[in-house]
């Protein structure tokens, strides 16, 4: 096991697999669903433009979700690495339900987005979803009465902050991937980058990963089991 100090810099990934310790449903299931929905009707440009009612009908329940959410012990065990580490640790994060703020954590990078806020398709203005009117069917801009859509990245959309993201995988000292499978681009590519630029690399997850051949440290299990047992050797450790 790698000896992380204070003055190591740790980059982390989590994807879906951390949140379904929260009782979030993972974005797909083995069918292709995500809450009984098939993805290309809730989760593409096309489908809203096509069905906006239904799609916001969606998110609007998904929202209600997120914000009953609590986070699990992997989230807080995340947010006491922040703490310790402070400017040297940075969080991507896949998920759009918030739990890693709500957890505590504040250097967070939601490459897919936020169910927590939306933005207007015409003046692009972002707004926080418990400012909009959400018994609108279509809830409208307050600025310019656009329309307006979650701030989720779909399918067929490029992901958010991917210049920061390059640079921090550049320049990691270690690169953690939890609750990720490893299949989905280009959060996928990550570990590679991580790895090619010298980063030592470990990964929590239920199932070993697609991408498992550039992993050097790989803990199978529940991450909400495994991340605060693994922090705190680190913490502890590295105060001897």
């Amino acid at each position: 096991m790698m000896k992380v100090t204070k003055d190591t810099r740790v980059l982390v990934l989590t994807g879906a697999g951390i949140s379904a310790e929260s009782g979030l449903k993972t974005f797909r299931d083995a069918g292709g669903l995500w809450e009984n929905h098939r993805v290309e009707d809730v989760a593409t440009p096309e489908a809203f433009r096509r069905a906006p009612v239904m799609v916001w009908n969606f998110y609007k329940e998904r929202w209600q979700q997120a914000l009953q959410a609590k986070p699990n012990p992997g989230h807080l065990a995340l947010a006491k690495l922040e703490n310790w580490l402070q400017d040297n640790f940075h969080l991507i994060t896949q998920n759009v339900d918030g739990l890693h703020t709500a957890a505590g954590n504040k250097r967070v990078i939601e490459m897919h987005g936020s169910l927590h806020t939306c933005f207007c398709t015409r003046c692009h203005t972002r707004f926080p979803m418990k400012d909009i009117n959400l018994e609108e069917d279509i809830p409208l801009c307050p600025k310019c009465k656009g329309m307006l859509r979650p701030d989720v990245v779909w399918f067929g959309e490029v992901p958010y902050h991917l210049d920061k993201i390059d640079a921090l995988l550049h320049n990691c000292d270690v690169f953690m991937v939890v609750g990720t499978s490893g299949v989905v681009y280009p959060a996928a590519g990550f570990v590679m980058t991580a790895r090619y630029f010298g980063a030592h690399t470990i990964a929590v997850n239920l199932n070993p990963m697609e991408n498992s051949e550039f992993i050097d440290e790989f803990y199978q299990g529940k991450a909400g089991e495994i991340l605060p047992r693994l922090i705190d050797e680190w913490i502890n450790s590295a105060d001897k």
